[in-house]
């Protein structure tokens, strides 16, 4: 049976959120600059959406690039915008067609008049799909969201508009950039590395992770398979004991 057939048989995830960390070191492997690691990480970025279309995934959430990423060299930085803002003018078509929804979630302010109109575009031209929901993390951070967040609901209290005794979770996580997406349900991160980067604090506090040593640029839908077995073999307890669980279902 091959690896699509049996994730098709378990429980999917509605929500993957994806780290996609390896390029620059890929680059270095094969003696490359850092910037040619960015541009082969394209493909494995068209291979999880892809895949997760097909499988009926309903939101898949790629960090693209953080609020840290800010501080890497200029040269880099100019050439993952440029990359960023090609490749999505580039597969912006094959979106609409296939009724996938682009969203963004990050400090997008940070970015230059020109880069910002581009990326919207994007956003504006797939609003109206209902199929799979692809977001991508600019310029973004946990820390960052949570305060923003903060900041929204002091300025309502501060109007009257909101007392403190109304704050709920919920409510709370209604003022994050991810408002109106579930939480993760999975989140993979690719390179080896065993930590989440200041990536969605708040929405993967019961998230399953899956670290793989595969480099972002040598990622592909066998993988996205593979780590989704891994969680459809994971029990999910939420704080409950294994019998509880089982009694549920």
């Amino acid at each position: 049976m091959s690896l699509i057939e049996q994730v098709k048989q378990g429980r999917l995830p509605r929500h993957i959120a994806i780290i996609m960390d390896g390029n620059g070191r890929w680059a270095q492997m094969q003696g490359q600059e850092r910037t040619f690691g960015h541009s082969q990480g394209v493909t494995p970025v068209r291979e999880v959406i892809e895949g997760s279309a097909e499988l009926g995934i309903s939101y898949l959430t790629l960090y693209a690039f953080s609020t840290e990423n800010w501080s890497r060299p200029r040269k880099e930085i100019d050439a993952l915008m440029s990359l960023l803002v090609s490749t999505l003018n580039t597969e912006l078509s094959t979106m609409v067609e296939n009724n996938i929804r682009l969203r963004l979630i990050g400090d997008l302010e940070r970015f230059s008049p020109d880069i910002y109109r581009d990326l919207m575009e994007g956003v504006h031209r797939t609003a109206g799909n209902s199929g799979l929901t692809v977001q991508i993390a600019l310029s973004y951070s946990g820390r960052w969201d949570i305060m923003q967040a903060v900041r929204h609901i002091a300025g309502q209290v501060r109007d009257g508009a909101l007392s403190p005794a109304e704050l709920t979770e919920d409510l709370f996580a209604r003022h994050l950039a991810t408002a109106g997406v579930p939480d993760p349900e999975l989140l993979i991160r690719t390179s080896g590395e065993v930590r989440i980067s200041n990536f969605l604090l708040w929405q993967c506090a019961y998230t399953e992770l899956y670290f793989t040593p595969t480099l972002w640029p040598d990622f592909r839908r066998d993988d996205l398979y593979r780590a989704i077995l891994d969680y459809q073999h994971r029990e999910r307890r939420f704080g409950k004991t294994s019998a509880q669980v089982q009694q549920n279902f």
